[in-house]
């Protein structure tokens, strides 16, 4: 079973429709025990940091989560702030993240000849450049697209760690994945094929 994980702050229902879509059996939940014995976990997330890491410490799901993907080793999906709590830190907050990713988040910073004709933040369809065979991306291409709303970014201290980047005035890391620990900046939920395919490479994992 894969949890997709209610605390407050995300495209719920579309991500579950997904992954019934792709055969998985899937539910959203804030219960510690389902999230005890999930197999798998996705962490979604729309809106501000500090917002998804207090929502989190409220409903007492930090240490559950931490024994399942640090101790457990259990396949976690971060999607969109999701991602971005995987990190230490973000400039959106003052909170610190969840640290399982070496990075941090940041703001888009353009310099002055980009600054008239890119918008904060990063809306619409774009393309990622695979820089590691990832698990996550098995069978999708150059032509692949995804969609994006974000007005951060993450920072990865440690290169292996990042799986995809994409431009937006410059190269961002747009996928991560440090072993069983995966993110998604885009939203694969409202990327039609190519996230229906990504979901399943994820469902596929063992």
């Amino acid at each position: 079973m894969i949890i997709i994980i209610d605390y407050g702050m995300g495209n719920l229902g579309s991500i579950l429709n997904m992954l019934k879509k792709v055969g998985a059996k899937a539910k959203v939940s804030a219960n510690i025990t389902d999230i005890h014995e999930a197999d798998k976990l996705i962490l979604p997330g729309v809106g501000a940091f500090d917002t998804g890491m207090k929502n989190l410490a409220e409903l007492g799901l930090i240490d559950v989560l931490n024994e399942q993907v640090l101790d457990h080793k259990i396949p976690t999906l971060g999607v969109c702030l999701g991602m971005q709590l995987l990190t230490k830190s973000s400039e959106e907050g003052e909170l610190p993240g969840l640290g399982w990713i070496d990075s941090q988040t940041v703001r888009f910073n353009f310099t002055e000849e980009h600054s008239s004709n890119l918008k904060i933040p990063h809306m619409g369809w774009n393309t990622v450049k695979v820089h590691r065979t990832g698990t996550l991306f098995h069978g999708l291409d150059d032509d692949a697209r995804f969609y994006f709303v974000h007005s951060y970014h993450v920072v990865c201290h440690d290169p292996t760690d990042i799986l995809t980047t994409t431009d937006h005035g410059y190269d961002f890391v747009s996928a991560v994945q440090r072993g069983n620990i995966m993110g998604a900046q885009f939203h694969p939920e409202k990327s039609h094929k190519f996230g229906l395919r990504l979901f399943k490479n994820f469902v596929e994992l063992t």
